[in-house]
């Protein structure tokens, strides 16, 4: 663990959170594949969760990927970068929930159909 993310201890979110943040969302479709987990809505990927290293992968439009990995970069690192979307590894134990909520509910609002994405009001149902 680098120096800057010593200094976060305090602060984060288990692996079974960030699982039941999920978990919440309408029509998620979730996939095991030993090293980690796939979730995905409507047929289409929006995560992946290594519980092995607490990290979470969710898609992000390239402004907010770019802008995350600026800020924090002891918390968000590049995971990859499409045409479409970029996306973005959260280091979990260097994030608080109500933030962890806002990213997973924008990754599966990116990718629901619009129909699953009238049926939640925003990432505050993902906490609690």
């Amino acid at each position: 663990m680098s120096e800057g993310r010593d200094s976060m201890r305090g602060m984060g979110v288990s692996v079974a959170v960030c699982e039941r943040m999920v978990r919440r969302l309408p029509g998620v479709e979730e996939r095991d594949a030993g090293s980690w987990v796939s979730y995905k809505v409507g047929g289409k990927g929006f995560g992946f969760l290594w519980e092995r290293t607490g990290t979470i992968g969710l898609k992000a439009t390239h402004s907010e990927q770019a802008a995350l990995v600026a800020e924090r970069p002891d918390v968000f690192e590049v995971q990859f970068t499409t045409e479409s979307f970029g996306w973005v590894v959260v280091y979990l134990d260097g994030i608080d929930a109500d933030e962890l909520a806002e990213l997973i509910f924008e990754a599966w609002r990116l990718t629901a159909p619009e129909q699953l994405a009238e049926k939640i009001a925003g990432p505050a149902e993902l906490c609690g």
